[in-house]
């Protein structure tokens, strides 16, 4: 049998690649390092560079060469008071980089993309599969009982156990463990990776906001506090076709950002003619029918904030409460008066499900089309050895949002 040059070519190409898959090796044979240096919390307010050893790497594991990774309001309050009760922890959950291993048995990620080595990777949940809600009500995997997530409550999970790489804030990160999930983003930028998941947290929102039918392209939407997760959430809101969407928050700069990304009205709580709930309320009936928004989205920790929110909603409107992703205490609020009496419809809005993650990533190329500046939300940018500066950047409100980024 006569075989022609070009088809010994393709055979070789085929055989290599095959042999590439396989093994887990890179068809450039990248090295695999022995260790990996992790920004690893020790104490409260105190991150050390740790030299850690890589696990033997198996059939069903990642490795990935980090390239950066987003500070979430989450790590902050877990650098200052630990309230997960997780140090020693090596945190980071809203990161990205490059494969440079993988497992012979890992043909694709969680949407099904084939993955390869040099493929860029985001990780999303880490689910049960056994809880009720992962039993009963599985595309709703936020309320997973045991759910965990890369660099945080992962170290309780089984996935965790002996792997102090499975943390963004490090310069390789290993994946591995039952109920994992990842999406490969080859088609999104350094920067909108790192912003994709505090962008699901917000489609996430945008859809239990959706759910109460009072979203649409007529309503006046009210969105409190504009730090990281309220102007991303204003993003998603005006690429969902909101057109009027008021901000309000105490930080002037802050509120440009917010015209920027296409708000048309600002109230400051510091201004001398809205510094009382009743002057903002009375802005906010100005340019809302004069009765209120149709709907508002509480973004910010702060007890007193959420119960301002119910003033400037109309009677049968609506909210979403997004803003406590931890324990920050209690507010008081008059149950006829702020709900009852309005027949509002209040729904509460829990982190997001791996089935969250491909809508987000169509929402950040949909801001791209639509001019939509929220790259710009990335402000300042540390290396791995200066985590507890960046810490403290994030906590003195300098800037809008933090990033680590791998600069080796």
């Amino acid at each position: 049998m006569d075989i022609s040059a070009s088809q010994i070519e393709s055979i070789v190409r085929s055989v290599i690649n095959s042999m590439g898959t396989s093994s887990g090796a890179s068809s450039a044979n990248r090295e695999i390092p022995k260790v990996a240096h992790v920004a690893m919390l020790t104490g409260l307010k105190n991150i050390e560079v740790k030299e850690i050893p890589i696990p033997e790497l198996g059939d069903d594991d990642i490795l990935v060469k980090v390239e950066g990774a987003g500070i979430c309001g989450t790590d902050v309050h877990e650098w200052k008071a630990d309230p997960f009760g997780l140090i020693p922890v090596v945190l980071g959950h809203e990161g990205t980089g490059e494969i440079v291993y993988l497992g012979k048995n890992i043909k694709s990620d969680t949407a099904g993309k084939p993955l390869k080595v040099g493929d860029k990777l985001v990780t999303s949940v880490i689910s049960c599969g056994e809880c009720y809600v992962c039993r009963m009500v599985p595309g709703r995997t936020n309320l997973c009982d045991n759910q965990g997530v890369f660099g945080l409550i992962g170290e309780k999970r089984g996935t965790a156990e002996n792997n102090r790489t499975n943390g963004w804030f490090s310069d390789y990160m290993l994946i591995r463990g039952k109920g994992t999930t990842y999406f490969q983003v080859n088609d999104l930028n350094l920067n909108q990776r790192m912003l994709l998941e505090l962008a699901c947290v917000c489609v996430h929102a945008l859809e239990r906001g959706q759910s109460t039918g009072l979203l649409n392209f007529g309503s006046k939407v009210l969105l409190q506090g504009c730090g990281p997760v309220g102007l991303t959430m204003l993003a998603v809101l005006r690429a969902a076709g909101i057109n009027h969407i008021i901000a309000v928050d105490g930080n002037e700069d802050r509120l440009k950002v917010a015209q920027k990304l296409g708000a048309k009205t600002t109230i400051c709580f510091k201004r001398p003619d809205e510094d009382t709930l009743e002057k903002r309320v009375a802005k906010v009936k100005e340019v809302a029918n004069g009765v209120g928004v149709d709907f508002a989205y509480q973004c910010t920790g702060a007890p007193v904030a959420a119960a301002d929110i119910y003033s400037y909603i109309r009677r049968g409107g609506g909210m979403c409460e997004m803003g406590f992703f931890v324990n920050n205490g209690e507010y008081s609020v008059n149950p006829h008066l702020a709900m009852c009496n309005k027949e509002i419809t209040i729904v509460g809005s829990w982190d997001y499900s791996a089935e969250d993650y491909p809508k987000t990533m169509a929402f950040l190329k949909q801001a791209q089309e639509m001019n939509i500046p929220i790259e710009d939300l990335i402000t300042h940018s540390f290396p791995l050895d200066k985590m507890n500066e960046a810490m403290e950047t994030n906590v003195a409100q300098k800037g809008i949002k933090i990033c680590y980024i791998n600069d080796k």
